[in-house]
């Protein structure tokens, strides 16, 4: 429920039951129950066994269709660690490999679900799709545009029902705040701002490369990333912080946070894109700026994306969001709920909050749409197209910042024009014998 009601003709225009009535958007937002036939059962294949395949796995249990029947990670540890889990869930033991491929050619699979660190996405995912394999993949799509591409277009050439893992684009109270942007009740939107601002990241120090750990097949991490020696902070979870294998906190949070402004905003693409950053905080050997400005010129409206770690408090007190400001009242959104802050000189409109759903029931919600699509072959909320269009804007930050240009982008040509530089990173030159063919 709603802190406070507007009041006169805002109170009809604003009320939930208004508001969700208005908005197809909402309708796939909450997990419904069903009686599923034993025929109906959705089999998956899990890709990479880390942290985020807890939360994706279990999101994918909590539907009694679903149950999963090999997983596959390089690391013995990681397979170990999640066959215990799923025992302890009273889960009938699945098969363990470390190829993914033997996960693609099963007969008995459904779903490839994609956990794996983002320079791992888009190899399963094409193979996956040209298998015949319905996909669930972590965000963001990949680690390049180009790549970002490719998935796309194999999911469609291949009639492939694909959901990218940002699932905030099933939440209840994330479609009410679009639908209220959309609406026009705040007014014409001329600017939207996204930040991050976290105290979780933390300097991870210098550590010397070394050994393997044992039961780790590192050439296959590395896959189609560049060889390099081991070093553990390249490794689990850190990965993220370093070029060959992810994007940083644009790719990593923005992704999350971008999604919502695109998703009110519409389906139009940055003319332009200016960046900059670095590391000021941290003194580690990570590679990713950990503090970050990123400024879009769209035909309607500016972007703004900013980033900054060791410091817990953002734009308006909050550590992220996304704040849509309009002519008649500024919106802003964020994983605790929504809040509409009317302009000092209006009168017409009053403060009014919406709380949100736990981010356990969100990711449900977002399983949930990607399985009914699976029956009706009908597009998931966050398909490839959308999944590519919003991983895309990310990397367009990333890819100003470090050709330290200002990018034009030509997107019915998938090109970043002005900037020689800026269209080398465009596509991340993979290791051989791998290849996207």
């Amino acid at each position: 429920m709603y802190d406070r009601y507007a009041s006169g003709k805002f109170a009809m225009l604003l009320s939930r039951r208004s508001l969700l009535a208005s908005s197809a958007l909402a309708a796939a937002a909450a997990p419904r129950a069903r009686a599923i036939a034993a025929s109906s059962r959705i089999r998956i294949g899990m890709i990479g066994c880390g942290g985020i395949s807890v939360a994706d796995s279990n999101a994918f249990l909590a539907h009694p269709e679903c149950e999963i029947v090999a997983v596959c990670d390089v690391d013995d540890a990681r397979i170990k660690t999640t066959l215990e889990r799923l025992e302890k869930l009273g889960r009938k033991p699945p098969a363990a490999v470390k190829d993914f491929r033997r996960i693609v050619e099963r007969d008995d699979i459904d779903v490839c679900l994609v956990c794996t660190p983002d320079h791992w996405h888009a190899l399963p995912t094409v193979a996956a799709c040209r298998a015949g394999k319905d996909v669930y993949v972590e965000k963001p799509l990949a680690t390049s545009i180009g790549e970002g591409e490719k998935m796309r277009k194999a999911a469609a050439e291949h009639g492939r029902i694909c959901q990218m893992g940002t699932q905030w684009r099933s939440g209840e109270h994330y479609a009410e705040a679009v639908e209220m942007v959309r609406s026009g009740k705040i007014g014409k939107v001329r600017q939207v701002r996204c930040w991050a601002y976290l105290d979780w990241v933390r300097d991870i120090g210098n550590p010397p490369d070394g050994p393997v750990p044992p039961g780790v097949d590192y050439d296959m991490w590395l896959g189609p990333a560049p060889q390099r020696p081991f070093n553990k902070n390249r490794f689990h979870f850190n990965f993220r912080w370093f070029w060959d294998y992810a994007g940083g906190l644009m790719t990593d949070w923005g992704v999350h946070l971008i999604n919502i402004a695109l998703w009110a905003m519409g389906p139009e693409w940055p003319r332009s894109v200016i960046s900059s950053g670095g590391k000021y905080a941290l003194q580690d050997n990570s590679e990713t700026p950990d503090t970050q400005i990123t400024i879009y010129d769209f035909p309607s409206y500016t972007l703004i994306w900013e980033h900054q770690v060791q410091c817990g408090l953002g734009p308006d007190r909050r550590e992220h969001g996304v704040m849509f400001t309009g002519a008649e009242a500024s919106l802003l959104v964020h994983t605790g709920g929504w809040e509409v802050i009317a302009e000092p000189k209006k009168r017409g409109m009053v403060e009014m909050k919406r709380q949100a759903t736990t981010t356990e029931a969100v990711r449900a919600a977002h399983v949930r749409n990607f399985l009914d699509c699976i029956q009706s072959r009908k597009p998931p909320v966050e398909n490839l197209d959308i999944g590519h269009h919003v991983s895309t804007v990310a990397h367009l930050g990333n890819l100003a910042l470090r050709s330290k240009s200002r990018v034009e982008w030509d997107s019915a040509t998938g090109r970043a024009t002005g900037s020689a530089e800026a269209q080398r990173l465009v596509t991340q030159p993979y290791r051989a014998p791998w290849s996207l063919g």
